[in-house]
């Protein structure tokens, strides 16, 4: 098994860097984003790729532990969710080290997850800057998907916001929180008053 898994990824390096795009891969050196190797692969042919390669625990998980911008992002796609619990969640948070991984994962595991409505809401409560960016990121797309909270937890979730916001201890992490807040208040007129007040209160 150990041997297939590390075929496979001899394979996906292979194919990422015949997808290389030089350009692409300095201009995210010039940004910050310092992996051992980044092929400057697109987004959409990541998606590509991933659609041929097998969906597995042990793939996406070796892929992860790769200091390879293209593995990381390609773990996410791949990592089946009934094998990865609430525990694993916060590790891969813990190791993330840049905001395009917090984007991706969020968008292509993080969603999908049984448990993400309750991560999301640990998530945002956390001090951690890249827990906090994951959980607004994931009420975003809980949103989006038409995922709408208790009175209860709508309160909770709108006090969350009004202290990233009033803070704003971070642009990145405060611009994560208004856009999931406009996304709840797409939800219904109840949502779009407990935004709107929330927001004018914030000065936004």
């Amino acid at each position: 098994m150990q041997m297939e898994t590390n075929e496979q990824i001899i394979a996906i390096k292979r194919a990422c860097r015949g997808l290389m795009n030089g350009p692409v891969s300095a201009s995210m050196r010039e940004k910050g984003l310092t992996y051992k190797v980044n092929f400057g692969v697109e987004l959409p042919r990541l998606r590509e790729l991933a659609a041929t390669q097998p969906h597995t625990y042990a793939l996406a998980a070796a892929l992860w532990k790769e200091n390879i911008r293209e593995c990381r992002l390609l773990a996410a796609m791949l990592m089946p969710t009934e094998a990865f619990d609430a525990e694993l969640a916060d590790l891969w948070v813990e190791q993330m080290q840049f905001e395009e991984e917090a984007e991706c994962t969020t968008a292509h595991l993080f969603a999908r997850l049984p448990y993400a409505s309750v991560k999301a809401f640990e998530w945002v409560a956390r001090e951690e800057r890249m827990f906090r960016l994951c959980g607004w990121l994931l009420f975003s797309a809980l949103f989006k998907n038409k995922m709408t909270p208790a009175p209860r937890d709508a309160r909770e979730l709108m006090d969350q916001a009004r202290s990233e916001l009033s803070a704003v201890a971070d642009r990145r992490v405060a611009a994560a929180a208004q856009r999931a807040v406009m996304h709840f208040m797409s939800l219904g007129p109840e949502q779009e008053q407990m935004g709107d007040a929330m927001l004018t209160a914030c000065g936004l």
